[in-house]
């Protein structure tokens, strides 16, 4: 073509129904024109679709106006053609997903975040909803932002709007996640084994005054480790068999992993609680990876110490280079999960580092974070929409009926 290029954008709106697609673009492809980009949306049966064109030579764009309108009115749908020149903006340069979490979502809250995205110079290229249960979850298509800039700006209107927004690079780069480490206690748990351990030695409050002092960074974290497992000492090791069945998962912990591994994930553990009970959890949940601390058992009870090295934030982060070098899988494409201080390191050295219902010190270093109780709201994080989730749950169950 020479001279500038002319650029059609064609819109239908309307009742959705079968084979709108196929009769807009047979009526188009009676005219010299190339497809720049198709976005369809469906939303409560309503349908939305745009088509942007070059047209080559000199089109008649009088007939290509009255045929899409014709073919409108026909279906009982409204037509618009917006005329334009110029090459139309490469959508993948600096391309960003902006991913907002809440429970409920307000109109308000779309509203302060759109405003930000704009303010920043940045152009919203498509929203669409990944989740509506059981919390709503929207992702914008952003482009032309400063990554670093929108989610220093995001994060302050997070914490004003009461919602989770995340900002993450887009392309290839979020599909290459191919491993998923998560912390134990109060992140894959609902519950600090070491307390309900406590509980059984009748010194509950000591121990909780030591992990509140550890997990906001107050206190050294094997420091106070090593403190309160020695309040243990003593305690009949048959205790662990009664705690284990009593460990609650973290709503969504299941269908995490379930569709993580699905996908061809890794899965891991690291934690800074005991393998008496991390090695359950991997076998129940089937993870790949486990990392933790041993409790000493002498004579059938706890001794106060612990065997080996202790898992600390050091030895998390030493934990998630390790399963990635073992999975064969570079830092960026790994994610970590966690709540606590002796979390960061691992949260910063991973791809994407998620805090989990965390302490105020860990949700601003982390890239994203997560304040509802459900686990299982990181897949959307990734990208995997919860009619995904729940298509893949239905159809494994429709083949186990059929073995």
């Amino acid at each position: 073509m020479s001279g500038p290029q002319i650029t059609l954008l064609v819109t239908l709106t309307g009742r959705d129904r079968p084979g709108v697609t196929s009769r807009l673009f047979t009526t188009l492809a009676a005219h010299d024109m190339s497809v720049l980009d198709v976005e369809q949306v469906v939303i409560r049966g309503r349908l939305v679709l745009g088509v942007l064109l070059a047209a080559g030579g000199s089109p008649d764009l009088t007939a290509i106006h009255r045929e899409v309108t014709r073919l409108a009115a026909d279906m009982g749908m409204e037509a618009e053609i917006t005329l334009g020149s110029g090459e139309p903006a490469p959508r993948g340069r600096g391309r960003l997903h902006v991913t907002v979490l809440g429970r409920p979502l307000f109109p308000s809250a779309i509203a302060a975040i759109a405003g930000r995205i704009a303010a920043n110079g940045a152009n919203i290229d498509r929203i669409g909803r990944l989740a509506d249960r059981p919390v709503t979850c929207i992702e914008f298509d952003v482009s032309g932002a400063d990554p670093a800039g929108l989610r220093t700006a995001l994060a302050q209107e997070s914490v004003a709007l009461g919602v989770d927004i995340a900002v993450q690079r887009g392309g290839l780069h979020r599909h290459a996640m191919r491993l998923v480490v998560m912390d134990v206690d109060s992140t894959l748990l609902q519950d600090e084994v070491i307390e309900l351990l406590a509980a059984e030695a009748g010194c509950a409050d000591e121990v909780a005054g030591l992990t509140a002092a550890a997990m906001q960074g107050e206190l050294d974290f094997a420091e106070a480790l090593r403190r309160r497992v020695a309040l243990l000492a003593g305690l009949d090791a048959a205790v662990i068999d009664d705690i284990l069945p009593r460990l609650r998962l973290t709503p969504g912990a299941r269908t995490l992993i379930r569709t993580l591994k699905r996908l061809g994930y890794r899965c891991g553990v690291v934690s800074g609680g005991f393998t008496q009970f991390t090695d359950k959890l991997t076998e129940q949940l089937g993870l790949d990876y486990a990392r933790a601390n041993t409790l000493e058992i002498a004579d059938g009870k706890l001794t106060g110490a612990m065997v080996g090295p202790i898992v600390d934030r050091a030895g998390k982060e030493h934990a998630l280079r390790e399963f990635a070098a073992q999975a064969g899988v570079p830092l960026s494409q790994t994610v970590a999960v966690g709540d606590g201080a002796n979390d960061l390191d691992m949260i910063s050295a991973a791809g994407l580092g998620v805090a989990f219902n965390a302490k105020p010190t860990v949700r601003s270093a982390a890239d994203a974070s997560v304040s509802v109780p459900q686990l299982d709201v990181i897949l959307h994080l990734l990208g995997i929409s919860r009619d995904d989730v729940e298509a893949a749950d239905a159809e494994d169950g429709a083949l186990a009926d059929l073995r």
